[in-house]
């Protein structure tokens, strides 16, 4: 590989904005750190590289919750912008800039794009019927309407699908609805709408996706909906609402999903004012600038199809890649806040050293799409062994040596050329992965040259010579390779943990860890003490964080039962005898295996072993669990419900499970517990 500089990059990066409603979780905290280790390297490498982002402001359900509070949209947004900020802060999230979306700059862009497309024939308008609240006054969006499901008559599902089976209607469909903000029954009511003509831009698309701007994933995932065909894309919402009035239609909104990726250029633009930067240099159509997005893969619908056509339409450049990552599981399940493992960025800081969390998602972080489980053992492990006992135990071995007989002076030579140039060499391939997003990749080839460096140490034992007679300057030249390739190993981890690496800039006493400062090696140059870099993960304090999470938990609910009003009167379900009771068959299962259906976004298919009979369920459970994460578990099925014929097959009972708006829980029985035992 060749060790010659890149020329300069001109790059802006932007993260998916994060939701003025709520606070940082981890599974936030997976794309900003990526993003983040990302951009670092961009700037180390000596690339013009800008990072915007901003808090994404605008909607109904900002609207409702500041009416909860009895405070304004204005305060609500503004409070949670400072609490997201100070999290990012925490974990080392370095923006260049963070704005919001209800700011001056995104009103601008928001209506240049807007009166772009309608004046180019991109806009239609016609007349919709949907859900009314007549208590609230407001027109409903299909999450805030429940009722009973039309296919398979499970009560309390949303107005869009049924979590129970799998279906999907649209919310006339639904058995006796009612508005989830007030409890009304919801008129149906004509409006008159907004859409943007997406099948406008098929032809575009279908180039732009081929172009290698999505990920193979995520390319395959938008055939799907090509092959279906596109429908026009409703960009309007009704009159009450938090957001910006469309241009020439009064009482009409932007859709919060129309001016939140507008978001980016609106944030970058504030920079560029401040900053003196040439906006249009990075977002004309023909600029040679790069433009990167990094989102999950939830939310892809709006970036690879929506977001270009959009720029497309308006004359602006589009991105130059979607990088597009998976969700994030705790412990091989969805992050639990019952389980304590729905755990809030400022929690964890409390608890842990936010640089163990972004050192552990950087070694499992791929340039894919795949999910990624935090498991909490092996990240114990995995940070005490490769950052504390085989990085930082390179410095403390041999620094004291250095402080002891040179005074603190390195070497003036370097004993080991050939290993010095092993190390300066690997930089290229260690370049190649970061550039690539292959984050994983460069944390291993990382800690193989770190097993080397102290696999030299070991062989050469300083220690050992320090106690012969005529020794000390041999003693001094390997402890001097050793700082000097613990350098190396900082300049190639800095992107990952930026705090670590500026305190061992301190203790070399170096102006910089940019990658190119690896061409350079340390003669005759002087150190201060060693102070310990990094501390060991301890288990205690991973138990206590867990601890925390389940009371912050306990915290929320008080606070919704305190809006909400007193909940005695609130029927739990219609009321059945014991006799109805007895006739259910409960019993211990275990779950012999479990796979993902194809064609259902919401099912797994497990194989329940009762203790010599098996039996097939189709549980609605997928957003949960990772199928490999339920095998082999323990639960309870009903046993004597009749088999009922999916499109998928025949499901032979039910799993039980309990769920909220923070997910689905399957019932666990007791260790000890056989399949087969009859619960009673």
């Amino acid at each position: 590989m060749s060790n010659i500089a890149p020329a300069t990059r001109k790059i802006l990066v932007t993260s998916a904005l994060p939701y003025a409603n709520g606070a940082i979780h981890l599974g936030h905290l997976l794309e900003y750190v990526q993003t983040d280790i990302w951009v670092r390297f961009q700037k180390s490498r000596g690339h013009q590289c800008h990072y915007v982002c901003a808090d994404d402001a605008h909607g109904t359900a900002i609207m409702l919750r500041a009416e909860q509070e009895g405070i304004t949209p204005e305060a609500l947004i503004d409070r949670v912008s400072r609490e997201h900020q100070q999290d990012f802060a925490r974990f080392g999230v370095a923006f260049d800039n963070y704005h919001s979306t209800h700011s001056d700059e995104n009103r601008y862009f928001s209506e240049l794009i807007y009166t772009r497309l309608r004046d180019r024939g991109h806009i239609a308008t016609r007349d919709i019927e949907q859900m009314y609240d007549p208590v609230k006054g407001l027109f409903l969006a299909d999450r805030f309407i429940k009722g009973t499901c039309p296919k398979c008559h499970t009560d309390d599902q949303y107005g869009d699908n049924c979590e129970a089976c799998g279906a999907t209607y649209t919310p006339a469909e639904l058995i006796d609805p009612v508005s989830a903000i007030s409890g009304a029954t919801p008129e149906v009511r004509s409006s008159t709408h907004y859409f943007f003509k997406l099948p406008d831009f098929a032809e575009f698309l279908q180039s732009w996706i081929d172009d290698g701007h999505v990920q193979p994933q995520i390319r395959n995932k938008l055939m799907e909906w090509f092959e279906s065909g596109f429908n026009e894309w409703d960009i309007s919402r009704d009159a009450p609402y938090f957001g910006f009035e469309i241009p020439d239609a009064p009482g009409k909104y932007f859709y919060v999903w129309l001016d939140a990726p507008i978001g980016y250029l609106a944030s970058f633009r504030n920079l560029c004012e401040r900053e003196g930067i040439d906006f249009d240099s990075y977002w004309k159509a023909d600029s040679d600038a790069e433009v990167y997005h990094f989102i999950g893969k939830d939310i892809v619908y709006f970036h690879a199809l929506f977001w270009p056509a959009m720029l497309h339409g308006a004359d602006l450049r589009t991105p130059s890649a979607v990088n597009c990552h998976g969700f994030l599981t705790v412990n091989g399940a969805k992050m639990s806040k019952s389980r304590g493992t729905f755990i809030k960025a400022a929690t964890y800081a409390e608890h842990l050293n936010p640089e163990y969390l972004r050192y552990y998602f950087a070694a499992k972080l791929t340039s894919r799409v795949d999910d990624l489980d935090l498991n909490l053992e092996d990240f114990a492990l995995r940070v005490n062994s490769d950052l504390v006992g085989k990085v930082v135990n390179i410095a403390s071995r041999c620094a004291g040596f250095i402080n002891k007989l040179a005074d603190g002076q390195l070497s003036a030579q370097c004993s080991e050329p050939q290993l010095q140039a092993r190390f300066i060499a690997a930089g290229e391939e260690i370049a190649e992965y970061y550039e690539n997003r292959e984050f994983a990749r460069a944390m291993r080839l990382i800690m193989e040259l770190a097993d080397e460096a102290n696999t030299y140490i070991a062989d050469k034992a300083p220690w050992a010579l320090a106690k012969q007679e005529g020794q000390q300057q041999q003693v001094i030249d390997i402890c001097s390779l050793g700082i000097n390739l613990f350098r190396q190993l900082m300049v190639y981890l800095a992107p990952v943990v930026p705090a670590m690496a500026e305190q061992a800039r301190n203790f070399l006493q170096v102006d910089s860890l940019d990658w190119a400062s690896r061409e350079q090696w340390l003669l005759g140059h002087s150190i201060t003490r060693f102070k310990p870099l990094m501390t060991r993960v301890e288990t205690d304090r991973i138990d206590t964080m867990i601890e925390a999470s389940k009371e912050d938990l306990v915290e929320e609910q008080k606070l919704k039962q305190k809006a909400s009003g007193p909940l005695a009167d609130d029927p739990i379900a219609e009321q059945i005898n014991f006799d109805d009771f007895a006739r259910v068959d409960l019993r211990i299962a275990r779950i012999a295996s479990a796979e993902y259906v194809e064609g259902a976004d919401k099912l797994l298919k497990l194989q329940l072993d009762l203790g010599g009979e098996t039996r097939q369920v189709f549980a609605g459970i997928r957003s949960a669990y990772a199928p490999e994460a339920l095998e082999g578990k323990l639960t309870v099925m009903v046993a004597n419900l009749a088999p009922r014929k999916m499109r998928f097959g025949v499901s032979e009972g039910m799993v039980l499970a309990a769920g909220d708006d923070n997910g689905i829980y399957l019932l666990e029985p007791h260790s000890g517990a056989q399949p087969g035992q009859r619960v009673s």
